[in-house]
């Protein structure tokens, strides 16, 4: 999936957050099956996970301020 777009809304962002928690699971599965070579990519959901949190906090409180 691509980088997230400012201005977007909530429920994207929940659906997006959903997505991505099914992918990191399913690589963790992987991981401990001991199937997964690229193990960086576990890494990199993980941090795009952390910049949703940020995106939905940040969205949450442009909303309320407005």
């Amino acid at each position: 999936m691509n980088l997230i777009k400012e201005n977007i809304n909530i429920a994207e962002l929940k659906k997006n957050l959903s997505d991505y928690l099914r992918e990191q699971f399913n690589l963790k599965m992987q991981l401990s099956s001991g199937k997964l070579k690229q193990t960086h990519l576990i890494k990199k959901v993980r941090k795009k996970i952390a910049f949703i949190h940020t995106m939905i906090t940040k969205t949450r409180k442009n909303n309320h301020n407005e």
